[in-house]
């Protein structure tokens, strides 16, 4: 059970990483991109996550949860650099 723990440990944090590294780049390069934005696709993650009522398989449900997570502390990060640059 281990070697299955192992890989899903593995894709989780790769996907994870990726997901982090791919909002960095746009919220760096993209103006127009804003929090609202970033709502907007973690809203539209949630609802493809309760969509899965046929069954994606470990593999799937590892990414979908690894990209949900980046998306919600990519917004938590930022929410809070907005409030303190408020201060």
């Amino acid at each position: 059970m281990s070697g299955s723990l192992d890989w899903r440990d593995a894709k989780y944090e790769e996907t994870y990483g990726q997901e982090l590294l791919g909002l960095e780049r746009r919220r760096e390069h993209d103006p127009a991109f804003t929090i609202e934005d970033l709502e907007a696709l973690l809203r539209h993650l949630y609802a493809m996550d309760g969509a899965d009522w046929v069954g994606r398989g470990l593999l799937q449900d590892t990414i979908m949860e690894a990209t949900i997570a980046a998306h919600e502390s990519f917004l938590a990060q930022w929410r809070a650099m907005e409030a303190k640059s408020g201060d």
